[in-house]
């Protein structure tokens, strides 16, 4: 009899957002939980793409991308942050943003190593921490407005520790870094050997006037950073899985070695298509923040109907609620009864956390057609306050 060796990750099970949208399939539920637009991206990229499908691009492209991406994506990086790198050592194209924080934990952690997640923190990061054999040290963000606590993260850093991950616009609160917190993370590292590994797909979502603070614009930070993108949340095309990673020629060099052996290349003519599509449409990207601002401002506006109260959000493409005026349900069962009861499926934001202090919060994703938000304010619209979904 067949005996399996114990999991590598004993924890794990299939991920809520798969769990949630099947869910939202068989509830026949409007799907605001995972975070994917129900648009298409823009048609001129899609074109292109057939084009170069037609033109006979469909190969193996080179391990570390498409060398006209790898220059487009250095110019975008120099544009946007001031900040100059060489396309052909500092910059990798990857199958998505997973893939980047995969190889850039696997570049870097070895076993016994401590690595400083900032908690509530996306899914993915510490299965990647495990896997490389490392340990996930969860500092937790402030509340009411999920800000770093730099000072506890000082007090997290020891000998042992070999990498912090920071993620902002950060999924799923919708908090975004400011100068001082750039300048705080200067001065934790100024005089140790941590590595930062900073998760940044959502750069081009920010809100009301407000700049992404890149780690790209700080000289000291680009030197011990990976700088992780996705073309798919800025063009609209996630299930493309094309993202790229950012780091000083020696990070890379490592990240590389992870990479070639995890995806070796991405899709090839999505990536010449996504180079040509930077090159003709440089706006794109500048006009994002003010397409979903619209779309935040517009589903906070279906929100005042319900006793759903948002929290407010800087940057990405969703929207924090609390539903404390509505059920004391925990936040697993409430968005379980939400979605077969309401016909509205969200987040529950305690997966994203180990063990902190249970909230009565789930995220929405309002990445969707001004219909699609509409139907779902409508259904909202139904809960009471108190005794809803219960």
């Amino acid at each position: 009899m067949l005996t399996l060796p114990p999991s590598k990750l004993p924890r794990v099970g299939t991920t809520i957002f798969t769990v949630m949208s099947r869910l939202a399939q068989e509830c026949g539920a409007i799907n605001l939980s995972q975070g994917f637009p129900d648009f298409d991206p823009p048609p001129r990229l899609v074109d292109l793409v057939a084009e170069h499908m037609r033109r006979g691009v469909n190969q193996y492209a080179p391990m570390a991308g498409w060398p006209a991406l790898l220059e487009a994506i250095a110019a975008k990086v120099l544009d946007l942050y001031g900040c100059r790198v060489d396309p052909q050592a500092s910059v990798t194209v990857t199958s998505g943003a997973t893939e980047a924080l995969f190889c850039a934990v696997h570049a870097v952690v070895r076993p016994g190593d401590e690595v400083i997640l900032l908690e509530p923190a996306y899914d993915s990061y510490e299965p990647a921490v495990e896997l490389a054999g490392g340990h996930a040290v969860r500092v937790p963000l402030r509340r009411p407005g999920f800000g770093v606590d730099w000072h506890r993260v000082r007090e997290a850093i020891n000998p042992r520790t070999r990498l912090l991950i920071v993620n902002s616009p950060h999924n799923p609160t919708g908090a975004v870094f400011a100068p001082e917190d750039l300048d705080a993370l200067e001065d934790i590292l100024r005089d140790n050997g941590v590595l930062v590994l900073s998760d940044e797909v959502y750069e081009h979502i920010v809100f009301d006037g407000r700049a992404h603070q890149s780690l790209l614009t700080r000289p000291s930070l680009v030197s011990r950073s990976f700088v992780v993108s996705s073309f798919g949340k800025t063009y609209h095309c996630t299930g493309w899985k094309v993202g790229y990673c950012v780091a000083p020629p020696g990070l890379t060099a490592e990240f590389r070695k992870v990479h070639q052996f995890v995806q070796f290349a991405v899709a090839s003519p999505m990536q010449a298509a996504l180079a040509q599509f930077l090159a003709e449409c440089p706006g794109h990207a500048r006009e994002l923040g003010g397409f979903y601002q619209r779309k935040r401002d517009r589903f906070l506006e279906l929100l005042t109907a319900t006793p759903l109260r948002p929290i407010p959000t800087a940057g990405t493409y969703f929207q924090l609620a609390d539903y404390s005026a509505v059920s004391e349900q925990p936040d697993v069962e409430f968005a379980r009864a939400l979605t077969r009861e309401i016909g509205v499926a969200a987040i529950p934001v305690s997966v994203f956390s180990a063990g902190a202090p249970p909230e009565r919060l789930v995220r929405f994703c309002f990445a969707k057609n001004d219909a699609t938000l509409d139907a779902a304010g409508e259904r909202l619209s139904r809960l009471v306050a108190p005794g809803g979904c219960r």
